[in-house]
């Protein structure tokens, strides 16, 4: 997935980017609620992890001002505050859930995949299409019994196909989804990791149709 974490403690931030990359997430950061709240006007992302104490301008002013502009991105508090009032606060401003710090790696990782599965409509870390399962969890794909080996940025760019199937999706919304600011890839690296992956899911109902001038249009094929 790719994400936006906004938290000015730069020690926490740091441990928190480590394990969500770890993960095979691609992940940038902002240290200011201003700046965050400029970058979310044009940016895109999956999930948002949002503080609330933040230089420039508060969690909950950037949050509200997402919302006021019918910005949907799932976005999770993260906060020292623990008291009910503060938690209500964040879920009326429009938070899709909180969670106090310290936090606990594995829940957090447990919810960001919640919130996924909840913005794609599945209900289940399991994707299964004919001989293909795919564990978001485990990040780990099946052929039948046999594992697919996948790198990384194939795994996400599988998840990314899985999240919008019966969508066309364009080079450039690709790579929004696969890479931080700081890669900056081509779009001929997108081809390059769309091709790879085509071929590791031959035999598989899961397709990555390419419209040419267009993009990429996955769906499950009714013929396998």
């Amino acid at each position: 997935m790719r994400m936006l974490l906004v938290e000015d403690n730069d020690e926490l931030a740091e441990t928190v980017l480590d394990r969500l990359r770890h993960e095979g997430h691609s992940v940038d950061r902002e240290a200011d609620g201003e700046e965050a709240n400029a970058l979310l006007r044009h940016a895109r992302f999956d999930i948002i992890l949002l503080d609330i104490n933040l230089p420039g301008r508060s969690g909950y002013e950037v949050l509200r001002s997402m919302r006021s502009r019918g910005d949907s991105t799932p976005v999770i508090v993260l906060t020292a505050r623990s008291e009910i009032d503060d938690r209500v606060v964040g879920l009326d401003a429009g938070a899709d859930d909180y969670m106090v710090k310290p936090v606990d790696f594995r829940e957090l990782s447990a919810r960001c995949r919640v919130l996924a599965r909840r913005r794609a409509g599945a209900s289940s870390n399991l994707f299964t299409a004919g001989t293909l399962r795919f564990d978001r969890a485990a990040k780990l794909a099946f052929l039948g019994d046999k594992p697919i080996e996948l790198r990384a940025k194939e795994v996400q760019l599988l998840e990314v196909m899985i999240d919008n199937l019966g969508r066309m999706l364009t080079k450039e919304e690709v790579a929004d989804k696969l890479y931080t600011f700081r890669e900056s890839p081509s779009l001929n690296a997108v081809e390059q990791l769309v091709t790879r992956l085509r071929r590791k899911l031959e035999g598989t109902p899961l397709v990555i149709k390419t419209a040419r001038g267009l993009g990429y249009l996955p769906y499950v094929s009714d013929d396998e």
